[in-house]
Formats: structure tokens, sequence, C-alpha cells
């Protein structure tokens, strides 16, 4: 669980508890009910992190494009949008050091639309190999949607993560781009669902 989730759920409650004391019962409820999901849209399971050298996807949600054949001729970008019933945490898709962070300041779009990629507010973050022989570098970038008012980074410049390690979190609909270069073989297709950090959606191609 995400301690933002009880926090809310407990300012929600206390509101209620007071509609509920105060005035009437049944102006109570819709606050509980938002307390629950409160505790229900922060939640933040364990995953299984796969092994061998392979990108995991860095949220939970849907494929709503990949633009770029995945052939390796060129830079392909993975868009994932999460709805308001999909984990929000976001997860770290390679193993590596954070080369470069990058706020954007933007619109609020809906996060499934393709503009929302370049024309919401989103945070870009680039992770470079673990190793110093290690050349690959992976970007994704947090992308706020039509609810989503605050995207958060618990990084920063020059920290090493582990691959699947949890990253962020974004707060309510969004989006998730990935960048993978010419050295990545996509793994997954538009309308697959993925789940973060364990989920693969590209593997290294041989040297």
């Amino acid at each position: 669980m995400v301690k933002d989730g009880i926090y809310y759920a407990l300012a929600l409650s206390a509101a209620g508890a007071l509609l509920w004391v105060l005035l009437n019962p049944a102006f109570a409820v819709p606050l509980f009910l938002l307390a629950l999901f409160c505790l229900y849209f922060f939640r933040d399971p364990d995953r299984t992190i796969p092994d061998g050298p392979v990108a995991v996807s860095p949220a939970d949600g849907k494929v709503v494009g990949i633009i770029g054949d995945g052939s390796g001729a060129e830079c392909t970008r993975i868009s994932i949008f999460l709805n308001i019933f999909d984990v929000h945490v976001n997860r770290a898709p390679i193993a590596g050091r954070i080369a470069n962070v990058e706020y954007t300041k933007g619109q609020f779009l809906v996060a499934s639309r393709e503009r929302a990629s370049l024309q919401n507010e989103r945070n870009t973050v680039t992770i470079s190999g673990a190793t110093a022989t290690d050349s690959t570098s992976v970007r994704f970038a947090q992308i706020a949607g039509l609810l989503a008012r605050r995207i958060v980074f618990y990084k920063k410049l020059g920290d090493t993560v582990a691959k699947g390690e949890r990253v962020g979190l974004i707060k309510f609909g969004s989006r998730v781009d990935i960048f993978l270069g010419p050295e990545w073989e996509i793994k997954v297709r538009p309308g697959q669902r993925v789940a973060g950090g364990s989920s693969v959606i590209a593997q290294r191609r041989p040297s």
C-alpha cells in the first residue's frame, strides 16, 4: 500500500464521520466509499521480476500504441494507458543508473489519446546500462492524464535502480511511454495488458 492512500482514506473517513454526527448518515456514505476506493487505488502488490536480458513494463495497463515496427531499424515507442482501476506504481524497466530526469509542463488531455504523448505534462527518465560495458539506455515518460494531476518520482539523478524496482507513481488515470533502441526486440502488441515489473515488453538482441 502506498502511504498516500492511507492519508487520503483517513481524511475522507474523518470527514464522513463528521457529516454522520452533525448532519445525516446519508451524506457520509459517499465519503466512506471514496475512502475505500483510495485504499484500492493506492495498492502496491509485490511482483516477480523476470531474469535475463529483458526490459519489463514500467506500469500496469493496456498497450495502446507501438510506434516503430520493432525490427531494430529505429527507436520504438510503446505507450501504456492506465485507467483508474490499474495499479499506478511505476517501476524501472531495466537495471542501471538514472542518467537524466526532465520534467515538462503541459496539458491534461485524455491519456489514451496519441497526442497526450507530446502535449501532456510529463516526467521523462533515462536509465543507462547497469555496467560500464553495457551501452544500452532506456527512456520512459510518466505522463499525466485528464484526472492525473500529480506525477511522483522517488529517485534522483545518479541513483542506481534494479530492474522492476519501484521508482514513482502517477495519481489516477495516466499514461507511460517507454522508448527502446534498435538493440531491443519488442515482445508486446497493441491491445495487450501488461503488469509493471513482471511483464516482459522487450528482449535484448544478441550482440
